[in-house]
């Protein structure tokens, strides 16, 4: 049964005036949990779609990207997206709902993280209300300030291509610290990890694009410490 399948279970399950955010909190073990995780990033993605006032094509066309929604999905991803949309909930209660499902600081929170950068900026800028929600999400995932800036640093046009910021390390470790905080990163992003964990493969794929910025930025730092 796909994953799609069992979010369409889920919602025609729905209680008489249960939101969506209650819908989470009854979705917290497999297989449910990976349903959950699904609808949740949708839910956050279209709270960070409207963060800056306005919800535009090029955030929807990224977040059907990012998500590799196939066409007879459509139509179930756009009625969870206008739900959430609709919600009084605030974001900061759906990530609380998430945050709930891991343990604090879980990959699979990097992931979704990552995932509503991606939404956020598809329209070209960054907004400070979408930097606040970001930054916001981020605490409550127990991710912390380094995770966060190193997203800036791998994601955000504008901001400096700093390696040591995408490691979360400092300018001034020893070569061999960074070596074992890059190692650790790619153990924690490595896709097998998602797979074994029977995590969506929305999330993979972010794994994926992760572990090839890891990469590249420890090849940078090596080189620079070589010369």
């Amino acid at each position: 049964m796909s994953v799609w399948t069992r979010i369409t279970e889920a919602l025609r399950a729905l209680a008489a005036g249960e939101g969506l955010s209650g819908l989470l909190d009854r979705l917290r073990t497999p297989p449910e949990r990976s349903v959950a995780f699904t609808i949740a990033v949708i839910a956050l993605g279209a709270k960070i779609a409207k963060a800056d006032g306005r919800v535009t094509r090029d955030e929807v066309t990224a977040f059907r990207q990012i998500f590799t929604i196939a066409p007879s999905d459509t139509a179930h991803a756009a009625r969870i997206f206008d739900l959430a949309r609709q919600d009084v909930a605030g974001f900061d209660a759906y990530a609380r709902k998430v945050a709930q499902m891991f343990e604090a600081g879980d990959p699979v929170l990097v992931d979704l993280l990552e995932g509503l950068f991606h939404i956020a900026l598809a329209d070209g800028d960054f907004h400070d209300r979408e930097a606040e929600f970001l930054k916001q999400v981020a605490a409550i995932f127990g991710l912390g300030d380094r995770c966060y800036d190193a997203l800036v640093a791998r994601l955000v046009p504008d901001a400096p291509r700093d390696p040591y910021a995408v490691l979360g390390v400092d300018r001034e470790a020893p070569l061999a610290d960074i070596r074992k905080a890059w190692k650790a990163a790619v153990r924690e992003s490595h896709p097998d990890l998602h797979l074994a964990r029977g995590l969506p493969e929305e999330a993979v794929r972010m794994a994926e694009r992760r572990m090839a910025d890891i990469n590249r930025a420890w090849e940078e730092i090596s080189a620079r410490r070589a010369a």
